[in-house]
């Protein structure tokens, strides 16, 4: 990869000075893209990664402060990413009640350009603030274990901060999540920086939860409401009742639960216990801010 041209990358240079955060690795994508690219061309330069495939020549993701406030039992927040463009990635970087910026590409292409474009945004938007982190949602692994893997190394090498695993039903699936990681996940690694998020949604992971929970190196289990829902066919009282058994077993076992809110119910989630959060409306993290503290 050619060199950085000091001119234009100042500013992002700048805010990777201060080590709160360690945002470093997180930013190196940022850095590709917002610095290496051609400005007037929609041709990717010659020597960027884009160009010749080597996704390697990014360095590896850190979700170290995500993980310090998770060990201590403190809740994070983060939204989803609303439009997938430089503009959008800016208006969240700028939201600094954020913990994190969760991004999927769970279906259609697997686009990390265009990731690497919003990630340029969060930076931009977090002027001299350490950027969020991004966190990746990627294709099932009932897909394929080889495609899941190749999805992870690819997101891992572009500065993804977590893999979110979506549709987990089993500890085959959980195992798979976790040994696609490598050896700087948390908690397996006490001093990791990368995080693993098992998303149960399906009626068969939440018979199966116990064992998927107990999986070593799982480092946060989701409840998915939306997809519960459909599973359970609309049946409300089921669907709580399989978001509890997720959050119970969570607790038994010590690892960080999550689940989407919004205004009307994040304070409620938090007294249950769960710790993670993806939000739609942003004005939900400021309630959720208040009642954790």
């Amino acid at each position: 990869m050619s060199r950085l041209p000091s001119r234009r990358c100042g500013p992002l240079r700048a805010a990777l000075r201060p080590p709160f955060l360690r945002a470093v690795p997180v930013l190196a994508l940022t850095l590709a893209v917002a610095c290496a690219a051609p400005e007037q061309s929609g041709a990717p330069d010659a020597d960027s990664p884009s160009a010749s495939g080597d996704a390697s020549a990014f360095e590896s993701a850190d979700a170290s402060a995500l993980i310090e406030l998770l060990a201590a039992g403190r809740p994070v927040f983060g939204a989803f990413p609303g439009p997938g463009t430089r503009e959008q990635g800016a208006i969240m970087g700028a939201n600094r009640e954020l913990d994190f910026v969760f991004y999927s590409l769970e279906s259609g292409p697997f686009d990390l350009e265009t990731a690497g474009e919003y990630l340029a945004g969060i930076a931009e938007g977090s002027g001299d603030a350490p950027p969020h982190p991004l966190i990746l949602r990627v294709p099932p692994i009932r897909n394929g274990a080889d495609a899941a893997r190749d999805h992870v190394a690819r997101a891992l090498d572009a500065g993804m901060a977590a893999i979110v695993f979506p549709h987990v039903v089993s500890a085959e699936d959980a195992a798979v999540a976790v040994s696609s990681m490598g050896d700087a996940l948390w908690p397996g690694n006490p001093s990791g920086s990368l995080l693993s998020i098992l998303i149960v949604e399906d009626r068969e992971g939440v018979e199966r939860v116990e064992e998927i929970v107990g999986t070593a190196g799982v480092s946060v289990v989701f409840a998915g409401p939306g997809d519960l829902r459909r599973a359970y066919e609309g049946d409300m009282e089921a669907v709580e009742g399989a978001i509890q058994a997720v959050l119970a077993t969570c607790l038994a076992h010590g690892v960080p639960c999550g689940i989407t809110a919004g205004v009307e119910d994040i304070a409620e989630r938090i007294e249950q216990g769960f710790r993670m959060f993806i939000v739609s409306d942003v004005a939900a993290v400021g309630v959720g801010r208040g009642v954790g503290g």
